[in-house]
Formats: C-alpha cells, sequence, structure tokens
C-alpha cells in the first residue's frame, strides 16, 4: 500500500476544472500566493457536494463577474457560520464554463487555529491585510469581501437578512486598484443556521467572537436550499485617497445594491420554497453606475422572511 495522496480525494469533475483554472501553477502545483492545486481539489471536491446537493444552491447573474482581470466580489453574510464564502468560492468554480478562484480575507481570529489557518492558506484564503488584497487585485485575481465582517456572521435569526454597518476600506481598495466591485447576495443561509442565541463561553474557549446557538443547539446548517444574486459591476472614480465623507457615499452605493439584491433574493427564495419558482429573473435591480439612486436610509429589507 501506497502513500496517501491528497488527489485521490478529488472528485473527476474537480480535475477537470481544475486543469482549465488560470492559476500560474509551477512544477510543483504552486501559485505565487502560496496557494496549492492538490489542496485546492480537495477543498473544491468538499464544496462540490454542499453546493450541488446538500444546499442546492441556484446561481443567478454569474455573467456578472468577469471571465478574467481583477474584481472584487462585495455582499452580505448570511447565517452564523461563514457558509456564503464556501458557496460563493464554489458558484465561480462550478457555475461557468471557465472556472475562476476568489480569495477571501479572513478574519484574524481564524489565524490563531493551526489546522485551519494553514489549509486556508493552501486553498488561497487570507489574512484581511491591505497589502495582500492590493497584490491580489492587481495580479488580475478575485477577491471576495464581506463588509459587514464578524457582525454580519453573528446576527441573530430575529435580525435575518438586514445588513449591519459597511466596513469602508474595501472601497480605497478598489479605488487604488481601479477594480470594479460586484455586489452580490446570499440568500438561505439565514434559515440553514437560524441563530438564537450566542455562548459567549464557548467562544472564547475557541477564540472566536461569537458561538452561534440555534435552536436545535447543534451549530451546524441544516440542508435547505440557498441562492447567490451576482449584480452588474460598480464602477467608482478615484484614487482611494478621498475625504471620508466620499469613500462613506461610494460605500452607501453598494450596501444599497447589496439591499436590493437581497430583496429580491428573498422574494424568489419564498417562491422557491412555496413550489412556484420558474426561472431566473430577466432584470437585474443593480444599477452598475455609480450614480444610482442611494437606498441606504433604509434601515434593512420591510419583509425580508422567505
Amino acid at each position: 500500500m501506497g502513500p496517501f495522496r491528497l488527489e485521490t480525494l478529488t472528485s473527476r469533475d474537480v480535475r477537470d476544472r481544475l486543469e482549465r483554472l488560470e492559476l500560474p501553477f509551477n512544477q510543483y502545483g504552486m501559485d505565487p500566493f502560496g496557494i496549492s492545486k492538490k489542496h485546492l481539489g480537495v477543498f473544491y471536491s468538499m464544496l462540490e457536494v454542499f453546493y450541488k446537493n446538500y444546499f442546492r444552491v441556484k446561481c443567478f447573474g454569474i455573467e456578472n463577474v468577469p471571465e478574467r482581470g481583477g474584481a472584487m466580489l462585495v455582499g452580505n453574510h448570511s447565517g452564523g457560520l461563514p457558509v456564503d464564502g464556501g458557496m460563493v468560492l464554489a458558484s465561480l468554480f462550478f457555475a461557468r464554463e471557465l472556472p475562476r478562484h476568489a480569495t477571501g480575507m479572513v478574519e484574524k481570529f481564524a489565524g490563531n487555529w493551526p489546522f485551519v489557518s494553514e489549509w486556508f492558506s493552501r486553498v488561497g484564503q487570507l489574512p484581511g491585510l491591505p497589502e495582500h488584497a492590493v497584490r491580489l487585485l492587481q495580479d488580475g485575481r478575485l477577491l471576495m469581501i464581506f463588509p459587514e465582517g464578524a457582525r454580519g456572521t453573528g446576527k441573530l435569526f430575529k435580525d435575518r437578512y438586514r445588513l449591519v454597518q459597511f466596513g469602508t476600506g474595501f472601497m480605497r481598495i478598489a479605488l487604488q486598484t481601479g477594480a470594479p466591485i460586484v455586489p452580490f447576495a446570499f440568500i438561505g443561509g439565514e434559515e440553514a443556521l437560524p441563530t438564537v442565541y450566542h455562548a459567549k463561553t464557548l467562544a472564547k474557549v475557541v477564540g472566536a467572537p461569537y458561538w452561534p446557538v440555534p435552536p436545535y443547539l447543534v451549530p451546524f446548517p441544516l440542508p435547505l436550499g440557498c441562492e447567490i444574486h451576482y449584480g452588474k459591476p460598480m464602477h467608482f472614480p478615484g484614487t482611494g485617497r478621498e475625504p471620508d465623507e466620499v469613500i462613506e457615499g461610494y460605500v452607501e452605493q453598494v450596501k444599497s445594491v447589496v439591499e436590493l439584491l437581497v430583496l429580491r433574493g428573498c422574494a424568489l427564495h419564498r417562491q422557491r420554497t412555496d413550489g412556484t419558482f420558474e426561472q431566473e429573473p430577466k432584470d437585474s435591480p443593480s444599477d452598475p453606475s455609480p450614480d444610482a439612486p442611494d437606498a441606504s436610509s433604509s434601515s434593512g429589507p420591510s419583509d425580508p422572511e422567505p
């Protein structure tokens, strides 16, 4: 019996898509950012099961994500665990003919978990440092951003689909690099893991900002259908050195578009739950112009419950 090989855990579809993935792997299967082709194979094979079978994800507007070149994907957190991030990565890899890989900006506390931290780096999920983000975008990579941060995944079920304040750092980086912003909404995570309580003692033990407790106690998501809605790319003028009020105005415009995507996504999610869902919407609620009407005065979706 020979030594264990990671390739044995890689599905055939993932193996084929990895060959079409436009990352500059060297002869050892590593790219300049430390991403391992072998680790990606295992990672996407695991995500494949959740994406296709467990959450049965439906993806809309994937054509709004550029086939090549740098771009920033900005969306809402949904659910007590970062299932949303994994499913967004899976959609970029499985839902299009030419697969793409996105790098997520990982919360700092995850760096204290030795095994998780090492795996994150091998599959291209890096600490959320500005220098990492700038280098990735300048290298033509996709960057996945959740401006709500841990406050977004930490929302209780009673506050589902109501966006909390967006951080502004992503906007300065987008302006500095000239990267377009592709807004998205992830729908279904709030129902898959409905957090009703935070166990603060357990959170301290594991070094996390919170420990989600659902009604069934075990913090593992239920096998419920989820959807991802990508809006049209948004472009903003500037260099990243603008005054805070300019940056905050841009951020509010992005947040407004994400809120619109959430609203439409929740409506379609209700149709899917009721069995009346028929087809993908023909139009998109997002306006690619940075002069789009500002809906940020809303505190969140008025009727977000799917």
